[in-house]
């Protein structure tokens, strides 16, 4: 839904490999960003990017933070569950806290996941329905089910697919390994680039109220890619098994729909 809201203050919940990412290229087009983090050491280097830098420690029960952090035109939450049990099992406190130490915030966006979707061997967007078939996509989908919850009428979330980019080199995740299950499924990635470009692309046509699937347009076989990647970096190839087993395509309607973005960065 389009918005009359002007927006100069963003704040960012997380500043990890997205968000600083995203907090730097703000700043560079002249909103005013306020930039969380769990690790004080961490403090200086966000204030050198000229992040206004805040300390949010947040267990499953309350948040330790400056609640001027949450004074903001827009707040992004982006911290995506970690992989081991116990961080799982807390995150929905978690995000729950948060959504009530935002009462004060804005716009709330939800960084998400395309894995809220199983492998259900089709092509999904956003109006399909979500079942997630691993334990992290389950307390993601219970986190946007929150966010709904808290904001029934004006509630936008951003479902990442896998991110690719500085240090995060494709080329290095399968390679040198042999018998690598489900060659031909088509893949699901986005490049750090275009995840910030669809971010900020957000914010520049207030185009909240959504759900947008962030993903490339392009689907080759995880046997290509992969395979590709390893030789351009100067790695040992993987051995893909051909098969195409449990898959599924990620496709947008909405972010050529509402944000009509281009994307930057071929897969």
């Amino acid at each position: 839904m389009a918005s009359s809201l002007e927006i100069k203050t963003v704040s960012i919940l997380g500043c990890g490999w997205f968000g600083f990412a995203f907090a730097k290229k703000l700043i560079e087009l002249g909103y005013e960003v306020k930039g969380s983090t769990t690790t004080p050491e961490k403090l200086t280097l966000l204030a050198e990017e000229k992040i206004k830098p805040f300390l949010v420690n947040f267990t499953a029960d309350e948040i330790a933070a400056d609640p001027v952090f949450f004074e903001t035109d827009v707040l992004f939450i982006c911290i995506p569950p970690k992989r081991n049990s116990a961080e799982l099992n807390h995150y929905h406190n978690k995000i729950k806290a948060i959504l009530t130490a935002a009462k004060k915030s804005g716009k709330i966006v939800l960084i998400s996941s395309t894995s809220v979707y199983n492998d259900g061997n089709t092509v999904v967007n956003e109006d399909s329905e979500t079942h997630p078939d691993t334990d992290s996509g389950k307390v993601i989908l219970n986190a946007e089910l929150l966010l709904k919850d808290y904001f029934p009428s004006d509630y936008t979330i951003i479902r990442f697919a896998g991110l690719i980019g500085p240090n995060r080199n494709p080329g290095r995740f399968f390679a040198g390994k042999t018998d690598v299950p489900n060659g031909l499924a088509p893949v699901n990635l986005i490049h750090q680039t275009d995840a910030v470009g669809i971010a900020c692309k957000l914010l520049e046509k207030k185009a909240f109220g959504r759900i947008y699937n962030a993903c490339s347009p392009n689907h080759p076989a995880r046997k290509n890619l992969y395979t590709a990647a390893a030789k351009a970096s100067g790695l040992d190839e993987p051995v893909f098994i051909e098969e195409k087993k449990e898959w599924k395509v990620i496709e947008s309607l909405n972010v050529p729909a509402f944000l009509g973005y281009a994307f930057q960065v071929g897969i």
